[in-house]
């Protein structure tokens, strides 16, 4: 049975929280599409939530 693609929106979260984590800054969002860009600023906003809070390191 093959396996489902994870949804767009998800991965663009995913990425975005990744992109977070990493330090990149916000305006670096490589989606044009403003659903898709919106879940890749709700990752990023929770990566950088996290590093603040000591959650992850550098």
């Amino acid at each position: 049975m093959k396996r489902q693609k994870r949804d767009r929106l998800e991965r663009a979260e995913a990425r975005g929280f990744q992109a977070g984590l990493s330090g990149r800054s916000r305006e670096q969002c490589p989606y044009q599409s403003l659903d898709a860009k919106m879940r890749w600023l709700g990752g990023w906003r929770d990566a950088i939530d996290n590093r603040v809070s000591g959650l992850f390191n550098k």
